[in-house]
């Protein structure tokens, strides 16, 4: 007989979480404009000499202030097939916007979870979380106020790139920090 009441009330939590998922505050679908400077990562030699520099990690602490006060270039971080864990090649990046937020307090970050299309919808939304979620820790891990980050997964749903191949999978499994 509890059933009922039950149900309704996890009917209307869905609805809730479902409309709330489905806002949006415009910008690009991927939420940001640098998500297809980033998206030749894989194969690409000039994203992985700007780095160091972009960041002001290799240069004197004068570029390292100056870039804590902007918000950093690569915005995009991408993740394994079926995995959630920040890959090496992505924690400089990670690292950048903590240094970022930790300098900004007023500043605020969504962290936007991405799948590829194989696996169901809700898998893909779980997996999305997932990612965010990491990026999530990561970032509080390294001083950064969860008050200044929130979490939106959209799994398959806005991939990055159309299609079926492997580039095109890699490119859709990721994170992207909107501001």
């Amino acid at each position: 007989m509890q059933l009922k009441p039950l149900a309704r009330s996890l009917a209307a939590a869905l609805s809730i979480v479902v409309i709330a998922g489905c806002s949006s505050t415009g910008g690009t679908q991927d939420g940001d404009s640098y998500g297809s400077q980033d998206g030749s990562t894989t194969g690409s030699s000039t994203s992985g000499t700007g780095t160091g520099s972009q960041y002001g990690s290799t240069s004197g602490s004068g570029a390292g202030q100056q870039a804590d006060s902007r918000i950093p270039e690569v915005r995009t971080i991408y993740f394994d097939y079926d995995r959630d864990t920040i890959k090496s090649e992505y924690e400089s990046v990670v690292m950048a916007h903590a240094r970022y937020l930790r300098a900004n307090p007023n500043a605020r970050v969504v962290l936007h979870g991405h799948t590829d299309e194989r696996g169901t919808r809700e898998y893909n939304m779980a997996l999305g979380e997932r990612r965010a979620g990491a990026v999530e820790r990561f970032l509080n891990i390294q001083g950064v106020s969860p008050s200044q980050m929130s979490v939106v997964s959209y799994g398959e749903e806005r991939p990055a790139v159309n299609g079926q191949g492997e580039s095109a999978y890699a490119q859709n499994r990721r994170v992207v920090f909107n501001y």
